[in-house]
């Protein structure tokens, strides 16, 4: 018997398979999730525009009262420039707003949160804060800061403080008392748990408090600018706005409120995706299944 022979009765006989490979069902194909997420409000959308301008060519509606979905693109490209400009310049403004209230607002958080004292004598202020509305202290703003970008950005920074500053205090105060009994046989010290294990616990609930205040953002923008922002060429939306309702531009003016709308639901897919980026390997919130 020769060694192929005796290698073949060893190890048996080989088996071909000769079933098909596994076809990955079409639900599970990324494309398919992709149509499936967007597919059905793409849809409600193109019937919504529709129905909005088959309306109003039905009855006539004058465009100064309620323009048609054309009329809007319409006026949104002969001012193209102008809302190009405005929109560049409150995404600058909200930008700046923002990230200051995302450097104090946690810097307060992690300060209320190291003593129990100074958070019950300090965080009943900035509910007070909160509750005043912001069209009541702009005027107050401009009288101190001066009208422009000083204002504006000191008005986007007051909307959307509140929310870092209360989703960080409560994701600090939510860490798990078995870790932090852990970190104290361990003879560490308050800053060392703050920093190693308070704050990454929190994370979850600070991206979820800049998630609200990137599109409250927006809003603190535009108010800024309707009260103390820059006129001319270098107006934000909020300055398109007056201009194109003083002068009965009603198609502008529904376009540069789409715009707004679409700057808020930018920020916020951006600061989601980043959620979902830091997140996704060991938080329950964004694990996919």
């Amino acid at each position: 018997m020769n060694m192929a022979t005796e290698e073949t009765y060893l190890t048996g006989p080989q088996t071909i398979s000769t079933e098909a490979p596994a076809v990955k069902p079409i639900s599970k194909l990324p494309i398919w999730k992709l149509l499936n997420a967007v597919g059905p409000p793409f849809i409600v959308l193109v019937l919504f525009v529709g129905l909005w301008e088959g309306l109003v060519r039905l009855f006539a509606i004058p465009p100064y009262l309620l323009p048609k979905p054309s009329d809007i693109l319409s006026g949104a490209l002969e001012n193209g420039h102008n809302l190009l400009v405005s929109v560049s310049t409150t995404i600058m403004e909200a930008i700046i707003g923002l990230a200051v209230s995302i450097v104090l607002g946690i810097t307060f958080a992690i300060l209320l949160a190291l003593s129990k004292l100074v958070e019950r004598s300090v965080y009943p202020y900035a509910i007070i804060m909160q509750t005043i509305p912001i069209v009541a202290v702009a005027p107050i703003i401009v009288i101190w800061f001066g009208a422009g970008l000083n204002a504006i950005v000191i008005i986007a920074f007051l909307i959307s403080f509140f929310p870092i500053l209360s989703n960080t205090l409560i994701g600090l105060n939510s860490t798990e008392q078995n870790m932090k009994n852990l970190f104290y046989l361990y003879n560490a010290t308050k800053w060392q748990t703050m920093w190693k294990l308070r704050i990454p616990a929190a994370l979850p609930y600070i991206l979820a408090g800049v998630k609200i205040s990137c599109s409250l953002s927006i809003v603190g923008a535009i108010v800024g600018e309707y009260i103390a922002g820059i006129g001319g060429g270098k107006g934000g939306l909020g300055y398109a706005i007056t201009v194109a309702a003083v002068r009965l531009q009603t198609p502008y003016l529904f376009a540069c409120g789409l715009s707004a709308s679409l700057l808020g639901i930018g920020f916020f897919l951006i600061v989601n995706a980043i959620s979902k980026r830091m997140l996704s390997s060991w938080h329950d919130s964004e694990i996919r299944n």
